[in-house]
């Protein structure tokens, strides 16, 4: 029995130990968590008050809009140009988009974030943060109204009759359009098409799409053109072909003339020397016609399969 206890009483020290690190290691982890939640919480804020200065603003606009056209595959260099300034300044879209028809779209990412900061400050207050949310739909339906006022479309003749309003969060959209559900008719009625970053990637796709299709009737015409150009230089090397055909053969015939005049009139005189022992010591050997001819290049409709053939054979 004493024997049995002194194990029991050595096992639950043992026990104790383990629970005794293990919670060690569980309050170090606890510590780091609020730590890191601290450390969260401080650059949370950092990043709100950063956000609600309208350079920062405005700056934060402009990389999720450049970030969602190289998303879309809209690169810089070749389809769209940012911060072009328009009237002598009075007018700087973010972004024009080129189409391949020689119009532009005007993207647009100046709106106005306050109201929609606050909300998110006063999330344990219902009532201020409803009150919030009501002056962000209404900051982003006045910025509808200013931005349907500039008119791109009479600074950009080639542009539509249309602005993109870009928002950089789908969660600034969200909130707008719950306190104010007829935002898209008072844009659209406006000539403002709200867009988010997952809509605007597919706009901007949609325009890429038509890009590449371009390039590709561009391909097509080329190579239209490259293949008129090499029938024409196969047209003269044919000809080029029957001339050294008819050459060739006239080559021939003049060749073969030549050794039946030597067969008819030098060859028996050869021989008489010969007979006479006046022959050099290097024999004078036979001298054969040649008897193969040219071959004529096939003429015929090269629809025809045969004549294909035959055109490839010569």
């Amino acid at each position: 029995m004493r024997d049995s206890l002194e194990k029991v009483d050595g096992n639950i020290r043992e026990i104790e130990k383990e629970r005794g690190q293990a919670y060690g290691r569980l309050n170090a982890l606890v510590t780091g968590l609020a730590t890191s939640h601290d450390k969260l919480a401080q650059e949370t804020g950092n990043l709100v008050r950063a956000l609600r200065a309208p350079a920062m603003r405005g700056r934060w606009g402009e990389i999720q809009l450049k970030r969602v056209v190289e998303l879309a595959g809209m690169v810089e260099h070749c389809d769209f140009v940012q911060q072009e300034t328009l009237d002598d300044g009075r007018l700087r879209p973010d972004l024009i988009v080129n189409l391949p028809n020689g119009h532009q779209v005007v993207v647009d990412a100046k709106v106005p974030l306050e109201a929609y900061l606050a909300a998110v400050d006063a999330a344990g207050d219902e009532p201020q943060r409803c009150e919030h949310l009501r002056r962000h739909a209404d900051q982003v339906r006045a910025h509808v109204l200013k931005l349907s006022a500039k008119s791109y479309w009479n600074e950009l003749p080639s542009a539509p009759e249309f602005v993109v309003m870009f928002l950089p969060s789908e969660g600034i959209y969200h909130a707008a359009l719950q306190e104010s559900p007829d935002l898209i008719e008072q844009g659209v009625g406006n000539k403002v098409l709200i867009a988010t970053p997952t809509t605007l990637i597919a706009l901007l796709q949609a325009v890429h799409y038509g890009w590449r299709q371009e390039k590709l009737a561009e391909n097509a015409q080329r190579i239209s053109e490259q293949g008129r150009v090499l029938h024409e230089r196969l047209a003269t090397l044919f000809d080029h072909f029957g001339k050294l055909g008819a050459a060739l053969g006239r080559a021939t015939d003049s060749y073969n003339a030549a050794v039946g005049s030597f067969e008819r009139m030098v060859k028996p005189a050869v021989r008489k020397l010969e007979e006479l022992g006046a022959a050099g010591k290097k024999p004078v050997d036979e001298i054969d016609p040649v008897a193969v001819r040219p071959r004529e290049l096939a003429a015929g409709d090269t629809n025809d399969e045969s004549s294909q053939a035959d055109t490839i054979g010569s």
